[in-house]
């Protein structure tokens, strides 16, 4: 544990992931035609993903924060399920926080 793996490109395939599934998120989001009270947290909280991801660094606590308040605010939009799960998965595949 510890270590990161990386692409021919340099990149932490953690991070490839992770903008993947923001970015396909997004779209999705973008083009559901429903507006919902809290839509804009959910694409305020996938702006900030994605630029945790382009830094290359994201941190484990903010970046599970920001997955849970996507969750809360899209979470029973059953036409983003599939894409909110990618993130999920994506988010923890950058493990646990540390414990306090």
């Amino acid at each position: 544990m510890g270590q990161t793996r990386v692409t021919g490109s340099g990149e932490d395939p953690r991070v490839m992931e992770l903008r993947t599934a923001v970015s396909r998120l997004r779209r999705e989001l973008a083009g559901h035609p429903a507006e919902f009270p809290d839509r804009g947290i959910a694409e305020d909280e996938l702006a900030a993903l994605d630029a945790m991801a382009v830094s290359g660094a994201p941190e484990i606590p903010r970046l599970r924060r920001s997955l849970l308040l996507i969750a809360g605010a899209i979470g029973s939009v059953s036409a983003l399920a599939s894409a909110l799960r990618d993130v999920r998965v994506a988010v923890d595949l950058f493990g646990e926080p540390p414990r306090r």
